[in-house]
């Protein structure tokens, strides 16, 4: 009994093996003529090549205003938004604090150009007369020296002189005739011109302090250098604003540019006159229009990143893009028109070589292709393949697909 049992038991199994093996065989056989893959069509279409990249809109002529001193917004005549003419008036400073600045300077002026005038003319008035009055009493005093000399040198003759009182006399002259001589010199010559020169200087110093005054004066009073449009305005009438800081931003909309900043990596593919799109997030729904005027020359540290800055130009401003917005700009780096393609996906590369599986009766057949310009999604071939000619992308299920496979292509 146990014997029967051990017999059928070894037939239930080889049963058993024999259906494993026939489903197998039959997975294998059968189940591989159905593999289902999606196929694309090789099409002709213009393939294009992109690198997309951030950036921020620059006005090309940009005018910003700034307090030259410290002072209270006495008048402001525009607001952010209006469209102002050359030399129009956009605000007036308090001018009190910069008109007294120019009567300082120019008191410093007259007092040093008048000093330097008195020096040539050998002093002021009152020192002239000074100096001819002290000059008039050491003449009276050397001719009285000299009458008494002669008187002792008379008596001295006749023995009522002694030496002495005649050597005292002709010293009296000597002095007073030196004196006489220092003042003449001193009236002639009583500057030299290292002095001369020092005050010349110190007139070039308070001519320059008036001008800086004057600019000072004329800056209270602020004019549009250009036809343009106010587009920041951080102050208010009445404010009281420090030197340095800034009043106001005029900027020319209709001539904008953007700095664009590239990964370091992609650099080489930039050239000016390429092509580029702006967009604004603030208004995803409008393209703008540009071109590079100017490929990166460098490479900077930018936050975390290498980047060689581009300068594009804005070909289509029309007043709505701002400057200092933060703008996406996508360069179109290549374009090959009628171009024959793919979808990046159904290229696969071994190594250096290139291929497809081109669908050719059922089975797949691993064809070598020669390969063009690539972007995200789509590939150019150059060669190997023809124009509509069915090629596998991916089958449906997770399997590889590999040269011979049967296939059929989901419908």
């Amino acid at each position: 009994m146990a014997a029967t049992n051990n017999t059928n038991s070894r037939i239930s199994l080889w049963i058993v093996l024999v259906l494993v093996v026939a489903i197998g065989a039959y997975y294998l056989l059968h189940g591989r003529d159905e593999l289902l893959i999606r196929t694309a069509t090789v099409e002709r279409e213009d393939l294009l090549s992109t690198l997309a990249t951030n950036g921020k809109v620059e006005p090309v002529e940009d005018f910003q205003a700034h307090a030259t001193a410290s002072a209270v917004v006495d008048h402001l005549y525009v607001s952010v938004g209006q469209h102002v003419a050359k030399n129009q008036l956009l605000m007036q400073l308090d001018a009190s604090e910069a008109a007294s600045k120019i009567a300082q300077a120019q008191t410093s002026v007259l007092q040093s150009e008048s000093a330097l005038k008195n020096m040539k003319a050998g002093g002021s008035q009152e020192e002239l007369l000074s100096a001819k009055a002290d000059l008039s009493t050491a003449e009276d005093q050397a001719a009285a020296a000299s009458a008494q000399l002669k008187t002792l040198q008379a008596l001295a003759t006749q023995g009522n002189a002694s030496p002495a009182e005649v050597a005292q006399a002709q010293q009296r002259l000597n002095d007073a005739n030196a004196r006489v001589s220092v003042l003449k010199v001193r009236a002639s010559s009583r500057y030299s011109s290292s002095d001369m020169a020092n005050q010349q200087a110190q007139i070039a110093q308070s001519r320059a302090a008036l001008s800086a005054a004057r600019t000072s004066y004329d800056a209270v009073a602020i004019r549009a250098p250009f036809d343009g449009t106010v587009y920041s305005l951080p102050i208010s009438q009445y404010d009281y604003v420090q030197a340095g800081e800034a009043l106001l931003d005029v900027a020319d909309l209709t001539h904008l540019q953007v700095r664009a900043y590239f990964d370091e990596p992609e650099i080489g593919k930039l050239a000016k006159g390429q092509p580029v799109k702006i967009v604004w997030d603030a208004m995803p729904d409008r393209t703008w229009h540009g071109h590079i005027l100017q490929a990166p020359t460098t490479v900077i540290a930018y936050g975390t990143r290498n980047v060689g800055e581009a300068l594009i130009s804005v070909d289509d401003p029309d007043g709505v893009l701002l400057p200092n917005t933060n703008v996406t700009v996508t360069v179109i780096t290549s374009q090959h028109p009628h171009s024959m393609s793919l979808p990046r996906e159904a290229l696969h590369t071994e190594g250096l070589n290139n291929f497809v599986y081109r669908v050719v009766n059922g089975r797949l057949v691993r064809t070598e292709v020669k390969v063009g310009v690539v972007n995200l999604t789509r590939v150019e071939i150059l060669g190997g393949i023809s124009e509509h000619d069915l090629i596998a992308t991916r089958a449906t299920t997770p399997v590889d697909l590999s040269d011979g496979l049967r296939v059929k292509p989901q419908q």
